[in-house]
């Protein structure tokens, strides 16, 4: 009997709302606080960082917001992406359960982060914005980035964390040829880049490092808004389109998942997957195990306190609730630079504390051994952020096969590795080694 395992154009639609997990919470996430009062945040404060349409929609406690048709005529590029059933894998495997895929590499830039992208470059050009800056770890966001403001006609400046900057030199490309400006950070371009490398010219930089950077040079040039890609609350809301279509799209596969697996650096990509099947857990009772899949050397849900702390490595972010190794915290130099944050999102690190969601990390080594066994099985080379949700999902399909159950496991493939093969190359070689 032939197995159909592709779910995708003809089968959805487009969402035409983004869910706001906010409108459904037991309990309010705790505010931001002002960094300087330490008083709970205003939406004037954050004017000069951000325009005030997406400040709005950061502090919405509305359950659905309707996403703007240009918005939606962009997605349309690549959404809906589709939902394999990763077959040759379960074969792989020996086990008896489905694993099903979202694929998200489908999107010009390779991975779920034009899905946030697009409606900042928006909002950004309703608002008046010339030009915006950001920072990206891995590289995926500052392509997207770039992506979206050409789209927009807006201008892109984008700090690149340094040890991606020369691990990932394509990613760089990739930006330059959507016509980004790319600066390896720590930069001579803020003052606090200089700053920093006074200190330590050999600096291989950091996510909190680059976030300052860009929000310094937004705030002092006067004609720029800065934009980032993970972590708050606007962010995750767009990212729901992911997790909108894999609920219709599993009713078309007449199953429903058990298990929903996604990786974690920020938790972007984890809160589109899951926010819409967290919604279900809570209003329907649903008893779904939703896993969050980070790194043991950045491992900010299984090892960070839950406290206030700041976004950035320079203090100059509102205060947040999360769970944080500190924002003083130098993360190693993995090759999955697009999880070596800090912090986590203010929602995904409050459904953590409710106990929603579930939360493991794993080593470098067991990540690459679990993406080279995928794309063995099933032909994809996966990004090495999304390689940690496949070695939960390896661990998960064990259990089945050794329990002798079936269950359903459903994770996001938050992007493609076609530009990570250099970390494929020292794993292959013998050469990468666990932090």
């Amino acid at each position: 009997m032939s197995i159909r395992t592709r779910f995708s154009l003809q089968d959805t639609e487009i969402p035409t709302l983004w869910y706001n997990l906010n409108a459904d919470l037991p309990e309010p996430v705790p505010p931001p606080l002002h960094p300087g009062t330490k008083q709970p945040l205003t939406p004037d404060a954050l004017a000069p960082v951000f325009p005030m349409n997406l400040i709005m929609q950061e502090a919405s406690t509305e359950r659905w917001i309707e996403i703007p048709e240009p918005v939606r005529e962009i997605y349309a590029l690549w959404r809906p992406t589709p939902v394999f059933r990763a077959v040759r894998f379960e074969q792989a495997l020996q086990t008896p359960a489905h694993i099903y895929y979202k694929y998200e590499g489908a999107s010009p830039a390779g991975s779920h982060k034009p899905n946030t992208a697009v409606a900042q470059a928006y909002y950004n050009k309703v608002a008046g914005t010339k030009r915006i800056c950001t920072e990206t770890g891995a590289g995926q966001w500052g392509s997207s980035l770039a992506f979206a403001c050409r789209l927009f006609g807006l201008e892109c400046t984008v700090y690149m964390v340094k040890v991606s900057f020369h691990q990932k030199p394509y990613r760089k490309l990739l930006m330059q040829t959507w016509g980004a400006t790319v600066y390896s950070s720590p930069s001579e371009n803020t003052e606090y880049g200089r700053k920093v490398l006074a200190e330590d010219p050999d600096c291989p930089g950091s996510l909190g490092i680059a976030i300052s950077e860009a929000i310094q040079d937004a705030v002092t040039s006067g004609n720029a808004k800065y934009s980032l890609g993970s972590v708050l609350n606007h962010v995750c809301l767009h990212q729901t389109v992911v997790g909108q279509e894999c609920i219709k799209q599993m009713e078309l596969a007449g199953e429903e998942p058990d298990v929903i697996v996604g990786c974690v650096g920020g938790g972007s990509n984890f809160a589109g997957l899951a926010f819409p099947f967290v919604r279900r857990k809570i209003t329907e009772k649903k008893h779904y195990k939703i896993l969050a899949v980070e790194p043991t050397s950045c491992p900010t849900l299984t090892k960070g306190d839950l406290r206030y702390d700041f976004g950035d490595t320079a203090e100059m972010t509102p205060l947040l609730m999360m769970y944080t190794l500190g924002h003083k915290f130098m993360p190693p130099r993995i090759h999955a630079g697009g999880l070596r944050y800090h912090g986590m999102a203010p929602m995904v690190s409050h459904i953590k504390k409710l106990g929603l969601i579930d939360a493991v990390a794993y080593p470098q080594t067991k990540v690459f051994e679990a993406a080279v066994a995928f794309a063995r099985s099933e032909g994809l080379v996966v990004a090495p952020e999304t390689a940690h949700a496949i070695a939960a999902v390896i661990d998960e399909a064990v259990k089945c096969r050794e329990e002798g159950r079936k269950r359903v496991i459903l994770f996001n493939l938050s992007g493609h590795g076609q530009l990570d093969l250099a970390a494929y190359d020292t794993y292959l070689s013998g050469n990468m080694q666990d932090v």
